[in-house]
């Protein structure tokens, strides 16, 4: 995964540096942002936080996760939440710290809240010397002061790649995972580093008890972020999936209770290419309605596409273009509530990149608002994953920036 991220990378660079930027036109009133404002959301992190995720809690708290990364120190995992206002509660709080805790800007942690109001964290741990790496996984009773002593996910065996992981709620007490698996003991004849990288997934209970482990697609991308939404019917996992011919587009599967769905295609893209772009979808669910946005480098022109189903991901319809053109980056992130559907991207800028946020009808049948939401200094794996949520009080949004070439997380709150 590793050497297909920076194999991407140089590949992408290279396509931009062909072309023109072209930014794209704001949309909404003239003054501030149109109905919506953004105002700056001061975090917690200190210098050297990055590696963000925000997600809701059932009680309607925003909870924060990053890895701090200081020279000279010890990888440090940590979080803090909000109280329902908005408010941050306490100082941060770190759920681990060691040299084997690794930071990595595409295969981040996340956390996830239980209606039974524990937390679960999962990140990553390196094994020995080379590539490889486990998912840990654990959970906390008392909002996390303190946690389980961390559960490996993936099973043992010969060391792999293992990561890219999402969560959701299996029950009032129980959490469902999938997560990418090297494959490093399934030689694949079609695979262009000599084994296929499978998508797994299990449920754990609250004594973090393992069950229902299956295979949900035998070879997909390697290095490209999975995201899960509950529906009314189930979890809907959509991920980069990849066939012997090198086409990567995105798919979507549905678990029922008992089994996961046949691998449905979000759009058929037909974007071939040769090693991992290192951009996986975003997904988001309101009973059955649920929108996926992606990027894709089809016919060499990166866009960013949000497609939105009706049925849980049985069906998708057609996709409405977000953005495109060669200084889109993609590595989306995606809402929705009862008046809309959100999506924030990047793009790349010289000397760095944009964040920018559209806001569309809950049919995707037009966009309602479109607004840059902050310039970065930092671009390509420097500025990471922007990470967005949404309550009744608007839209949230974190990302990574570098200030003096040391990360720093910034937030916005988007409001009325």
């Amino acid at each position: 995964m590793h050497a297909t991220v920076r194999a991407s990378l140089v590949l992408a660079v290279a396509l931009a540096g062909c072309h023109r930027t072209q930014a794209p036109q704001a949309h909404g009133a003239q003054n501030a942002h149109g109905p919506f404002v953004v105002q700056d959301w001061a975090l917690p992190a200190t210098p050297g936080a990055a590696e963000p995720d925000l997600v809701v809690a059932p009680d309607g708290r925003l909870l924060l996760g990053w890895i701090s990364s200081v020279p000279g120190r010890r990888n440090a995992l940590q979080f803090s939440d909000t109280d329902p206002a908005g408010h941050w509660q306490s100082a941060p709080r770190t759920i681990a710290i060691g040299n084997s805790l690794l930071a990595n800007w595409a295969n981040t942690p996340h956390l996830l809240a239980t209606p039974d109001g524990a937390l679960w964290v999962h990140w990553l741990q390196a094994v020995g010397a080379g590539e490889a790496s486990n998912l840990a996984l654990a959970r906390s009773t008392n909002d996390g002061f303190s946690w389980s002593a961390p559960l490996q996910v993936n099973p043992e065996g010969a060391p792999a790649e293992h990561g890219f992981a999402s969560m959701w709620p299996a029950s009032q007490d129980t959490l469902g995972i999938a997560w990418l698996a090297g494959g490093a003991e399934q030689p694949d004849a079609h695979a262009t580093h000599g084994a296929a990288t499978t998508l797994r997934a299990a449920v754990f209970d609250r004594t973090m008890q393992r069950s229902g482990e299956q295979v949900v697609d035998p070879q997909v991308c390697d290095c490209c972020r999975t995201a899960v939404a509950m529906t009314t019917r189930g979890p809907l996992l959509v991920y980069r999936d990849r066939t012997s011919e090198e086409i990567r587009d995105i798919a979507a599967v549905r678990f029922d209770g008992h089994a996961w769905s046949r691998p449905v295609p979000v759009h058929a893209d037909g974007w071939k290419m040769a090693g991992c772009p290192v951009n996986g979808p975003a997904v988001a669910a309101r009973g059955n309605d649920a929108v996926v946005a992606w990027l894709t480098g089809a016919h060499d022109k990166p866009t960013v596409l949000l497609a939105r189903t009706s049925d849980a991901g049985e069906h998708f319809d057609a996709p409405v273009t977000v953005d495109a053109g060669p200084q889109v980056d993609g590595r989306v992130a995606v809402a929705l509530d009862a008046q809309q559907a959100w999506v924030a991207w990047l793009r790349d800028r010289p000397g760095g990149s944009t964040l920018w946020l559209s806001r569309y009808a809950p049919d995707l049948s037009h966009e309602l608002q479109r607004f840059e939401v902050a310039k970065l200094h930092a671009r390509g794996p420097a500025a990471g994953y922007p990470q967005l949520a949404v309550r009744e009080d608007g839209a949230w949004l974190v990302w990574t920036d570098s200030v003096d070439g040391v990360p720093q997380l910034r937030g916005a709150h988007v409001t009325r």
